[in-house]
């Protein structure tokens, strides 16, 4: 059992006894008390050893971080040594990575300016066929108003030249459109 449970009924124990008159003294059950002493004797080791277990387990959790310490240790060590050696090949590819990037700066220029020319072409060609539409939809629009502009002439002329009593009332006539 566990020493903590064994306390707290020993004092429950200690609690339920009943006071001797007049002095501060109580009477407790010896055999009972003398019970969970016994109790307790027996669980104090086993507390004990619980306590060392729990020791050892940090103890050996210690030792296992020193070892993995001193393994990072080891392989930090290791590793500067391999960058170092590494100085020179990483010079010969910083050198190679330079000349890559300033080819790729030329190619995309050129493929930029090749884009730029294209898309010129393709808006100043667009802009002719726009100005020739805009000439065909010009040249509709004045013929359309020339057309109307010569019947509204001469629908003026046919009205002048009938007499008042053969004009059409002015009942009969369609309503003039705006």
């Amino acid at each position: 059992m566990d020493i903590q449970h064994l306390l707290g009924r020993l004092e429950a124990i200690l609690l339920e006894a009943r006071r001797v008159p007049g002095t501060k003294m109580k009477l407790v059950d010896a055999d009972r008390c003398f019970q969970l002493i016994d109790q307790m004797v027996l669980a104090i080791p086993e507390e004990i050893k619980k306590a060392q277990r729990i020791q050892q387990e940090h103890d050996r959790i210690i030792a296992q971080a020193k070892e993995e310490a001193e393994r990072i240790k080891e392989m930090a060590r290791e590793e500067a040594s391999r960058l170092a050696d590494d100085t020179a090949i990483i010079a010969i590819a910083q050198n190679r990575a330079q000349a890559i990037e300033e080819r790729a700066r030329r190619e995309v220029d050129r493929m930029r300016a090749e884009a730029d020319a294209y898309a010129l072409e393709t808006l100043l060609r667009l802009r002719e066929e726009l100005d020739h539409t805009m000439n065909v939809v010009s040249n509709g629009i004045a013929k359309l108003e020339r057309d109307r502009a010569e019947r509204m002439k001469a629908n003026e002329a046919d009205a002048e030249s009938l007499s008042p009593d053969q004009q059409p009332s002015q009942e009969s006539q369609p309503p003039a459109s705006h």
